[in-house]
């Protein structure tokens, strides 16, 4: 764990890609192998579930460092992190002890496996034999929460300056359902062999925003547009006479889909298609609530499949016949796909995701302006001469997105941030007009600079007017610009109402509270785009 601690450390001090890499692959060159696969795990997501609730790991932390329970507490939302708070207040190991990352996630393990009066001794003996950044890791590992400013697109290419292996062939080795526990280094690191877990998915290639005019791109003719739905990106396996749904996230999602498995009554073994899940009624895609309703469930019921049956809307071909078509134009796997589709049931739940045409980019920008009447975020451009390629890759691949829906709403409680913004309050919660009345209906906590949150700070804590725990009502004076990708109707809002990707798109200086928007013009955009 000592190595692992040092890599941290390294990591944590340094925002430079460079050093990232170099500590990554030394760490990957020089530490036990057991040790090397925790680390590649950890750092594609496959983090541990957690153990223990926070609430017992705070008491127990309180009850270890000799102080009340509300200091604790109190201390927690100026530290901003839990397990940064736990490791500060317990005092010194007793009997520090050397043991390996793979060590402690074993023992890691174990607590989570034992009787719950039992977890509390396990977690205070593991306390006792370590110093204050191990501490800090096995409590992030602990807690289900271990995340680091690592991407795995930087971790894959760390682990190929340390293996001497392709990067693509690495990001491809790192799909799918491998366990640090039942794999060796050297069959995670090989090249060959690639194909050999049927369930594997492909490292899924991703678009970057568009930002310059369209026009830039050149020559419409050289580009494919498609509508950006508002679903869940997925790869749908079809190998070995069997099917697997992945998400984006590399989260297996076959059992919340149990209507994909048609395909494989019509689609030949060795395919793979890329493409966005949505929830399918009226002969039109449905919000993205309807959606959410499915996610994460491992059995679902009949009445929901009834209510929220959902569609693959079909992007690209991976695989065809067994063949990985990654490397063949976008114009060749879109033409095989369209082939394979065509005249497919409806039953087969997969339909081709449908090619938006226009004469020039004046016109095509005139149909993207449709894009929310339709259940879409806006368009997709992608090169008709590019490969697939593993993660984002600018020039090839684009997401021309609408702008934002937005209201002006005035912030009623502050909450502080978390880790570097640990001082500061970040967090806030915002309502629009009723009436006379003020009616919370979102909250947010980005999109401002760290000045505008250090004064923001400054003001929330000389207009404090009540405090409820970490959460401070405050005068209800500043007003904000709420940009937003997507409104619903929410019965657990008080409002009725939800916001998707909700961020303070500006400081409103100029705009006094009384003129802040309404719950009714809230209801209007439901109306229109809900």
């Amino acid at each position: 764990m000592k190595e692992f601690a040092q890599l941290f450390t390294r990591l944590d001090q340094t925002t430079k890609t460079s050093v990232k890499t170099e500590a990554l692959a030394q760490f990957f060159r020089e530490a036990p192998e057991t040790d090397r696969l925790w680390a590649v795990a950890l750092f594609s997501g496959r983090r541990p579930k957690r153990a223990v609730t926070t609430t017992d790991l705070r008491l127990w932390a309180a009850e270890e460092a000799g102080i009340p329970l509300w200091l604790f507490e109190e201390a927690y939302p100026i530290v901003g992190d839990l397990a940064e708070t736990i490791s500060l207040v317990l005092p010194p190991a007793p009997d520090p002890q050397e043991q390996s990352l793979t060590q402690w996630i074993l023992e890691l393990r174990a607590i989570a496996r034992a009787a719950p009066e039992q977890r509390r001794a396990g977690v205070l003996a593991a306390w006792a034999r370590q110093g204050t950044t191990e501490r800090f890791l096995f409590n992030k590992l602990i807690t289900g929460g271990f995340r680091i400013g690592v991407s795995r697109k930087l971790m894959t290419r760390a682990l190929a300056q340390a293996t001497g292996r392709d990067e693509a062939a690495l990001a491809l080795r790192l799909m799918g359902t491998w366990d640090p526990e039942a794999t060796t280094w050297a069959a995670l690191t090989a090249e060959e062999d690639a194909d050999s877990d049927a369930s594997r998915p492909y490292p899924f290639c991703l678009a970057s925003p568009l930002e310059d005019p369209p026009e830039s791109l050149g020559d419409l003719s050289d580009w494919l547009a498609e509508w950006k739905w508002d679903g869940i990106r997925g790869q749908l396996l079809l190998r070995g006479g069997t099917h697997h749904l992945w998400s984006r996230g590399e989260d297996l999602i076959t059992d919340s889909f149990p209507e994909l498995a048609r395909a494989a009554d019509f689609l030949p073994q060795g395919t793979v298609i890329d493409g966005e899940i949505l929830v399918w009624g009226d002969g039109a895609p449905q919000p993205f609530a309807a959606l959410q309703a499915r996610l994460g469930r491992k059995t679902v019921p009949k009445k929901l499949l009834a209510e929220a049956p959902v569609r693959l809307l079909a992007y690209d071909l991976l695989e065809d016949g067994g063949e990985d078509l990654r490397a063949a134009p976008l114009s060749h796997r879109r033409a095989r796909l369209a082939a394979l589709l065509d005249g497919l049931p409806e039953e087969a739940g997969v339909d081709l995701s449908p090619a938006v045409t226009a004469p020039d980019w004046a016109a095509l920008a005139r149909l993207r302006s449709e894009a929310r009447e339709r259940r879409a975020e806006g368009l997709m451009l992608k090169r008709l001469a590019s490969p697939y390629r593993d993660g984002r890759r600018r020039g090839d691949w684009w997401k021309w997105k609408l702008d934002p829906l937005s209201v002006d709403a005035v912030m009623i409680y502050a909450q502080q941030g978390h880790g570097r913004r640990a001082n500061l309050f970040t967090d806030f919660t915002f309502a629009v007009r009723d009436g006379e009345a003020l009616v919370p209906f979102t909250k947010a906590y980005s999109g401002l600079t760290d000045a505008e949150f250090a004064e923001i700070t400054t003001w929330v804590r000389r207009h404090t007017q009540a405090r409820f725990g970490p959460v401070r009502q405050v005068t209800p004076d500043l007003v904000f610009e709420i940009a937003f990708e997507g409104i619903q109707a929410s019965p657990r809002h008080k409002s009725g109402i939800a916001l998707r990707f909700p961020r303070m798109a500006r400081w409103r200086r100029d705009k006094p509270a009384s003129e802040v928007d309404t719950l009714e013009g809230l209801r209007a955009l439901l109306a229109r785009y809900g």
